[in-house]
């Protein structure tokens, strides 16, 4: 078999929220190993911007505007991507949210937003996918961005970390009900990247940074294209008989409490 169950040749991949970050760096890699691409986002500004930097880089990006909250717009801009461009074959749910506030000064429709965009936005997208896949009798491949919180928390992240851990079993249920479909639906889990968003704290000396080069085993951030192993494999056929799984691409960090003190 080889490298073949990792060709994605003929396949059309949506990645919601990849004008950016990660989800740019996913997007990437899936359309390096061959698929159709499309993305999606929620200001022409940022989707024409993202388009240019596609192209820098030699790779063909078709862009949609909409919100994956709305499901009224989903409806529509899938249709004009099976119209436009191809059915979708394979679906990263990527497009999220993040408010830090401290639960005691968070607003209700603060946290409503944050579970919005980040969870109910995965159900919406993924559902009317499927309705293709299964309509066409195609299989198909769902991709969740969790997070490792997940898993774990911090503080003044409780709606996003809601989100997430709804999310990880949102996408175990996927898995249940549309393996039979020949659908997989996994996740990734990202630990602490080197992206443009997180710059401002990836300097020496900085409380946070030394936290998390102290807290990983692999003592450094994450760089963006790190994902992209995981992202073909779940995209790919090598992940056929792989569902309902979560996997953390975090440097260690999920697996152990920590160093003791004083310990390199």
């Amino acid at each position: 078999m080889g490298l073949e169950l990792f060709d994605l040749t003929g396949k059309t991949a949506l990645v919601t929220g990849g004008t950016h970050g990660l989800g740019m760096a996913i997007a990437t890699a899936l359309a390096e190993a061959g698929a159709r691409l499309v993305i999606n986002g929620h200001t022409p500004e940022r989707l024409e911007q993202a388009k240019k930097e596609y192209a820098d880089h030699g790779i063909h990006v078709a862009t949609y505007l909409f919100d994956v909250t709305k499901e009224n717009e989903v409806i529509e801009a899938l249709k004009k991507i099976e119209n436009e461009v191809a059915p979708v074959d394979i679906l990263v749910n990527n497009a999220a949210i993040i408010k830090r506030i401290p639960m005691l000064e968070m607003d209700v429709d603060d946290f409503r937003e944050v579970v919005d965009v980040d969870l109910t936005g995965p159900f919406i997208m993924a559902r009317h996918v499927v309705k293709s896949m299964i309509k066409r009798n195609a299989g198909g491949k769902i991709i969740n961005m969790c997070s490792m919180m997940s898993e774990v928390s911090r503080n003044t992240v409780s709606a996003y970390a809601a989100a997430k851990g709804g999310l990880k079993m949102l996408t175990k249920e996927m898995a249940d009900e549309w393996a039979k479909f020949n659908i997989q639906a996994n996740a990734i889990g990202p630990g602490y990247f080197a992206t443009e968003q997180t710059a401002p704290i990836r300097v020496n000396g900085h409380p946070f940074n030394d936290f998390i080069i102290k807290r990983t085993p692999a003592r450094r951030w994450g760089k963006p294209e790190e994902l992209a192993g995981a992202a073909i494999f779940l995209a790919s056929k090598a992940s056929d008989f792989v569902n309902g799984h979560i996997l953390y691409v975090d440097g260690g960090i999920l697996a152990t409490l920590g160093s003791h003190a004083g310990e390199d």
